[in-house]
């Protein structure tokens, strides 16, 4: 793990914040453009849909399951530092109600205007993820769950993430089909986000990455 000073360890939380309240954002346009969520949130949109609850707290139980499988898989090899992701992802749920709150119904016209909350969505999607990433802290959930099963498995993390990734939305999607006799979550949207965000992370990362460096770390 890189050093830093205890100032810049302090940056390194506000920026990790920062991410996943962007990236929490992206979630909120998403939803609002009706097009279909990010393939790791389409399965708690389906369950807050069923139970009429809060998109954040299905968020975070869900993420807190996959800590749960986690540390079924790793066992004694997981660290206990990685629980943080527990209240990181307490937090995020947090960001995604409120995200929510302050987005509203809004929504752009017409079908031209959905898509482009997709776009919006994706922009802050890659740009979320590339900050908390850059932070090297503790993974989000899902990141840290492909990682282990990953390590387990010798398969690249690629590889697992496409596998995963599909996993969550095949399970909302046949829950949805039972539940509603239609799909909600999983639509044109949630192809585009995930053929589009990982590769946004890679352009943010450039001319940004430096500068997150710079703040966060010692040389």
């Amino acid at each position: 793990m890189k050093k830093s000073t205890p100032i810049q360890f302090i940056f390194r939380i506000l920026i990790y914040c920062l991410g996943m309240f962007i990236l929490a954002t992206g979630v909120a346009f998403s939803v609002n453009g009706n097009l279909g969520v990010s393939p790791v949130n389409s399965f708690p949109f389906v369950v807050s849909q069923i139970l009429g609850v809060q998109l954040g707290t299905c968020v975070t139980v869900f993420f807190c399951f996959l800590i749960l499988l986690q540390i079924i898989i790793l066992r004694r090899e997981f660290r206990p530092i990685n629980l943080l992701q527990i209240v990181f992802s307490t937090i995020f749920g947090y960001f995604v109600d409120f995200a929510k709150m302050l987005l509203g119904d809004f929504c752009f016209p017409t079908y031209f205007g959905q898509l482009a909350m997709v776009a919006i969505s994706i922009v802050f999607i890659g740009l979320g993820v590339m900050l908390f990433m850059q932070t090297d802290l503790v993974p989000m959930p899902m990141e840290g769950l492909i990682a282990c099963v990953a390590k387990k498995t010798n398969k690249p993390f690629p590889k697992m993430k496409s596998i995963l990734d599909s996993s969550v939305v095949v399970i909302a999607v046949i829950l949805s089909l039972v539940w509603f006799r239609s799909l909600l979550g999983v639509r044109e949207g949630t192809i585009i986000t995930a053929i589009l965000a990982g590769r946004l992370v890679g352009v943010f990362k450039k001319p940004l990455g430096p500068i997150v460096d710079k703040i966060c770390f010692s040389k």
